[in-house]
């Protein structure tokens, strides 16, 4: 299972809007996507990435490291898209 680390961007964090993007693509994968907040380089608990419940109980905060993991037909490009989403602010901006 192929797994990519990535710095939150978004400034308002895995929150709201944020949560509810990611966990709409996520939830379109083929595969299945977790996500896990990343804490002094070890990943904590992950959780589903297509559930925003389960995304917005992470904490994960701008600046943040968190985990990505994909496990199934697709697993690449949805690290891919996943990660890109991610990398960039909320309004789709690469972050400052």
């Amino acid at each position: 299972m192929p797994c990519r680390r990535v710095t939150i961007a978004a400034r308002v964090g895995i929150h709201a809007r944020p949560a509810a993007l990611l966990s709409q693509r996520a939830g379109a994968q083929a595969c299945r996507v977790t996500i896990a907040r990343v804490d002094e380089g070890v990943p904590g608990e992950a959780v589903d990435a297509g559930s925003i419940l389960a995304l917005m109980t992470l904490g994960a905060e701008h600046g943040d490291e968190v985990e990505l993991c994909a496990d199934g037909e697709g697993e690449d490009g949805a690290l891919e898209e996943l990660t890109a989403l991610l990398e960039r602010d909320v309004d789709g901006e690469p972050a400052a």
